[in-house]
């Protein structure tokens, strides 16, 4: 009896050696196979979802959220199926410490998984000044920038496989700071160079995040050399579009048309909504046909879009009347849809609401981009997901994960509004 217990006894020691060997092996291989994940491998793969991403829950930026707050927010991300992150600048302490909280949850759970696609920000001389912005000179201050972007992809580069040179810095309407492509060209030489020496990782992704028109996909003038030389130098190109601002601006898409006024006022949202998916789709394609025209094959991937769910300035009851959860929503699923099916990535915009974005008007647009609201609810395009259980045990600030509205649909359909007519929208202008 005691031989046979002893023989028992060494076989489940064995077999639990075995099995705790075999464990920390898988463990060991998921480790090196996400070190050993680049940017080729995660950006157009809709296994690896990407949104815009900020933390800032106070009127001011000066308040920088905190290690523990951006861990809250990576939990719900992940829990969203999130897995590539955007930031917008490492001039503040957010994007380092968003780096180390996605470490710290890494150490603590070898299955979480999350990448950065890290912006730097990139202006012109005397943006953000009293002073007049001198678009043809770039900022004293761009260098130290690059340089800050530089230290954090080589102290992550399990994390970091993108690095953004500037957001919107090309586009003409940014007037408080853009610059001309070739200082925008300048800083992606100079990272590309850093690869090329092995200072930076060779499989590192360089691009610039910028509106449509930037990359050569709307008006003419911004076809230049300059900007052909930078197509060929990114890795990729990473496009903003954005149907929503576009509703006021170029409404032309977004006003109902005479020939759906026999449409039930639901028919007609939805109309609007295919159309606003067609807007993007269509300025998609305008980058992409530019690109072609000068003989470069390059990814694609939109780099930002998304729609607020309130206004009370251009989008809202006296303008374009677009901004509504329920729109939002709507949006959201469209945009997703189509991108995941075409092998795009989709760094939608954004994650959490953030109100400095607009701090003296409470209810202005840029606020209210956000999935999520300051009180921690999950708006209309992330209802599901909430009956599907996927933030049980998670909070934001104490705050559970529930639904805005309470879940009534009734109640939030009150709130959404019919697209105007041309006449309607001339009248209001």
């Amino acid at each position: 009896m005691k031989t046979n217990f002893k023989r028992v006894l060494l076989l489940t020691i064995l077999i639990a050696t075995i099995g705790c060997a075999n464990k920390s092996k898988k463990v060991t291989e998921k480790v090196i196979k996400e070190n050993h994940l680049t940017a080729a491998d995660i950006l157009g793969n809709p296994k690896y979802l990407a949104i815009s991403y900020g933390g800032y829950r106070q009127v001011s930026r000066e308040i920088q959220p905190t290690i523990p707050e951006l861990k809250e927010d990576m939990k719900i991300l992940a829990a969203m199926g999130i897995k590539i992150l955007r930031t917008y600048n490492v001039q503040l302490q957010q994007a380092p410490n968003i780096l180390k909280a996605i470490r710290a949850l890494k150490s603590e759970d070898s299955n979480f998984e999350m990448y950065m696609m890290l912006g730097a920000w990139i202006d012109c001389q005397n943006a953000w000044t009293d002073k007049a912005p001198n678009h043809e000179i770039e900022s004293e201050a761009n260098a130290a920038e690059i340089d800050r972007a530089v230290s954090l992809a080589k102290a992550y580069p399990d994390i970091v496989k993108i690095i953004a040179v500037g957001n919107e810095a090309m586009v003409n309407w940014a007037t408080s700071y853009f610059v001309r492509p070739n200082v925008i060209l300048k800083w992606v030489n100079h990272l590309q160079k850093l690869k090329t020496s092995g200072e930076l990782p060779e499989t590192l992704w360089i691009t610039s995040s910028d509106d449509f028109s930037s990359w050569g996909g709307g008006d003419p003038s911004y076809h230049t050399k300059d900007l052909e030389k930078l197509i060929k130098a990114v890795d990729y190109v990473s496009m903003h579009t954005y149907p929503m601002h576009n509703s006021h601006y170029n409404p032309a898409f977004w006003l109902a048309p005479e020939n759906e006024n026999n449409l039930s006022d639901q028919e007609k949202i939805e109309s609007a909504m295919q159309r606003a998916l067609n807007f993007s789709k269509k300025q998609y394609d305008s980058v992409s046909n530019y690109i072609k025209s000068l003989g470069v094959k390059k990814p694609i991937h939109i780099g930002e879009t998304g729609w607020a769910t309130v206004s009370n300035g251009h989008y809202g009851v006296k303008g374009s009347r677009a901004t509504d959860e329920y729109k939002s929503g709507r949006y959201h699923e469209l945009i997703r849809d189509w991108t995941n099916k075409a092998n795009i990535s989709c760094f939608y915009f954004e994650a959490f609401d953030e109100r400095w974005k607009d701090a003296a008007n409470k209810l202005g647009s840029e606020n209210h981009f956000g999935l999520i609201n300051l009180k921690g609810q999950a708006k209309y395009a992330l209802w599901d997901l909430v009956d599907k259980g996927v933030f049980d045990g998670l909070t934001r600030d104490g705050n559970p994960i529930t639904k805005t509205y309470n879940g009534d649909k009734v109640a939030l359909m009150q709130n959404v509004l019919v697209p105007p007519t041309p006449a309607e929208f001339s009248v209001s202008h």
